[in-house]
C-alpha cells in the first residue's frame, strides 16, 4: 500500500481547529477515540535505514504489529507494509525489503516513540474516508522507559477521492498556527542528527556546465544503480513499478543500462573495478530476465489473440496456453527470490552502494566530457552501423541476425544517452531516433519469439489439436508482425542516420 501524507509543526499550546469546512457537501468530520502507540524502530548500528528515509518498526496499539515504511522519491509518500508477527521477531519478509539498505548488517532497537493520537475522518456524504487528520503528541523513551524528548505534530493523510482535499485540510490548519514541515518521519525526528546524516547510496547530484568525462560516468552509473535498488522491494512484493511497468523489468533495463555504461566507457574506468561489477550484473539480469520474457509473452499472447475479433481464436486453447506462460513465470520468479536471498546478491548490493560512492576512474577520466565522450560513442556507434550491424543487414536475413542488430542497437542507444546531456542537441536527436529503431527492432524480436514460443508449446502437446491449430494462427499472426518491422526499418534507420544527428560523432 502507498502512504501519501503531509506533516505539519504545532506547540503544545496550538488549538485544533474546526474540520467541518472541509469536508464536501453533505459530508462530516468523524472523531475517533485517542490511542496510546508505543513503537520500537529497528535499524543497523549507523542508522542506515533512517538516513535513507526508509523504517522498520514494532508497535502497539492500532493493530498492525510490524510495518516497513520505503521511500518513493516523492516527499510524503511511502510504501507502507505491514505484516504479523511477535514482538522480538521481526518477519523474515519485512527485513527482506530491506535488504539493499542495511546489506546484511544486523538490526536491532534503536529508539522507542510513544504517540498518543487523536485522529479525525474527513468523510463524504456516502461515509467513505476521504482523508484522516491525526494530532499526535509523542514522547522519545529510553531503555527503561524514562522520556527523553517531547514534540507535537499533525499528519494529514489521504485516503481516497480528490487529493484536492489535502490542501483544503492543509490551509485549515495553517490558519490557525500550524507551519508546514519538512516531511520528517517520528524515529527521525526521535534520533536527532545522526539519523538525518547522508544515505548511503549517493544519488545523482546533477553535471556542472563543464563537466569532465569521469563526471558524466558517474552521474549515469549512479542513475542506474539507484534504479535497480529502488525496485528491489517492488520485485520481492511483486508490485508494479508505475507508470503500467513491471518492478522486474525496470530492475533488469537498469542490470542492462548499467552493463552497457560499464562497457562504452571502459577506457575510463579501473578493469579490476568495472569487470567483476559487469559480470556480477550479467548473472543477475539473467536471473531477471526469465520472469521478464514471461510477462511479455503472456502480455503479447492476450494482444495477438484479441487482434482479429472477426477471426476469434479458440479461447480454451488460449487459456491453455497462458497456463504454460504462467507456470514459467512462477519458476522465474521463484527463482528471482532466491536469488535475491542468496549471499552472492548481498555482496553485488554492497559493490553497488560503493561503486555510486566513488567509481574507479583511470587518468583519462579527467578530461573535458565534450573532448573525451564522442569518441567513446562512437565505438558503439560503428559497430551499429558497420559489416556485422544494418550494413550487413536484409529483409530476408534470419531472425538471429535481427537480434544482433538490435543488441549492438541498444548499446548505441544507451552510449548515446548517458552522454546526450552533455555533448549537445546531435546527441539528444540521435537518442529520440535511436529509440524509434528500438522500438522497431524490439517489436520485431519479441514477434519472432512469440511465434517460436506458440509453436513449441503447441508442439509439446501432439495430442491436443485445437491448441495446435490455435498456435499455428497466433504465429502467423506474429510473422506478419515480423514483416511489418522489416519494411518499417529502413524508415526509421534512415531518419536516425541523418548528418544532423551524427555530426557529432567522429
Amino acid at each position: 500500500m502507498v502512504e501519501e501524507e503531509q506533516k505539519y509543526e504545532v506547540d503544545d499550546a496550538y488549538v485544533l481547529p474546526d474540520l467541518a469546512p472541509t469536508a464536501p457537501a453533505g459530508g462530516r468530520v468523524r472523531e475517533l477515540p485517542p490511542v496510546t502507540l508505543v513503537a520500537r524502530y529497528l535499524d543497523t548500528v549507523d542508522l542506515r535505514l533512517a538516513r535513507a528515509g526508509a523504517s522498520l518498526r514494532h508497535r502497539r496499539g492500532d493493530g498492525q504489529p510490524w510495518t516497513v515504511k520505503l521511500p518513493t522519491g516523492t516527499p510524503g509518500v511511502r510504501h507502507e507494509i505491514s505484516r504479523p508477527g511477535p514482538k522480538g521477531q521481526p518477519p523474515p519478509e519485512l527485513v527482506e525489503l530491506v535488504t539493499v539498505l542495511h546489506r546484511g548488517a544486523p538490526l536491532a532497537p534503536v529508539t522507542v516513540v510513544q504517540t498518543v493520537r487523536h485522529a479525525y475522518e474527513v468523510c463524504d456524504r456516502a461515509g467513505t474516508v476521504l482523508a484522516e487528520v491525526v494530532d499526535d503528541r509523542v514522547t522519545v523513551l529510553d531503555d527503561t522507559g524514562a522520556a527523553t524528548g517531547t514534540f507535537r505534530e499533525l499528519e494529514v493523510e489521504f485516503k481516497s477521492g480528490d487529493r484536492a482535499l489535502l490542501d483544503r485540510v492543509g490551509a485549515v490548519l495553517r490558519e490557525a498556527g500550524a507551519q508546514s514541515g519538512t516531511f520528517t518521519p517520528k524515529h527521525v525526528r526521535a534520533l536527532g542528527a545522526p539519523a538525518q546524516a547522508d544515505p548511503d547510496l549517493v544519488a545523482p547530484a546533477g553535471l556542472t556546465a563543464e563537466p569532465s568525462a569521469g563526471d558524466v560516468v558517474t552521474e549515469a552509473v549512479r542513475k542506474e544503480i539507484r534504479r535497480l535498488l529502488a525496485h528491489d522491494p517492488l520485485v520481492r512484493l511483486r508490485a508494479p513499478a508505475g507508470g503500467g511497468d513491471t518492478a522486474v523489468h525496470q530492475m533488469r533495463v537498469a542490470c542492462r543500462r548499467l552493463r552497457s555504461d560499464l562497457r562504452t566507457f571502459k577506457p575510463l574506468l579501473r578493469r579490476a573495478w568495472s569487470r567483476p561489477l559487469r559480470d556480477e550484473l550479467r548473472w543477475l539480469a539473467g536471473v531477471l530476465g526469465a520472469a521478464r520474457d514471461a510477462e511479455v509473452l503472456r502480455e503479447r499472447l492476450r494482444d495477438t489473440a484479441s487482434a482479429d475479433p472477426l477471426s476469434p481464436l479458440d479461447q480454451g486453447a488460449v487459456e491453455r496456453l497462458d497456463e504454460v506462460l504462467a507456470q514459467r513465470q512462477r519458476r522465474a520468479l521463484a527463482a528471482i527470490d532466491e536469488a535475491l536471498r542468496s549471499p552472492r546478491y548481498l555482496a553485488l548490493v554492497d559493490s553497488l552502494v560503493l561503486a555510486a560512492r566513488t567509481p574507479r576512474f583511470t587518468r583519462r577520466a579527467a578530461a573535458p566530457a565534450a573532448q573525451a565522450l564522442p569518441a567513446l560513442v562512437a565505438r558503439p556507434w560503428r559497430r551499429l552501423t558497420g559489416p556485422d550491424g544494418v550494413d550487413g543487414l536484409d529483409a530476408e536475413a534470419p531472425d538471429d541476425r535481427w537480434h544482433a542488430v538490435r543488441k549492438e542497437g541498444k548499446q548505441a542507444r544507451y552510449a548515446v544517452n548517458a552522454v546526450a546531456s552533455t555533448v549537445g542537441k546531435g546527441a539528444r536527436r540521435l537518442s529520440r531516433a535511436l529509440a524509434g529503431v528500438q522500438d522497431v527492432l524490439g517489436e520485431h524480436q519479441d514477434a519472432a519469439v512469440a511465434a517460436d514460443t506458440w509453436l513449441e508449446i503447441a508442439a509439446e502437446r501432439p495430442d491436443d489439436h485445437d491448441l495446435a491449430v490455435t498456435a499455428g494462427r497466433l504465429a502467423e499472426r506474429e510473422r506478419q508482425s515480423v514483416r511489418r518491422m522489416r519494411a518499417l526499418f529502413p524508415g526509421a534507420w534512415h531518419r536516425a542516420t541523418r548528418r544532423r544527428r551524427t555530426s557529432w560523432l567522429p
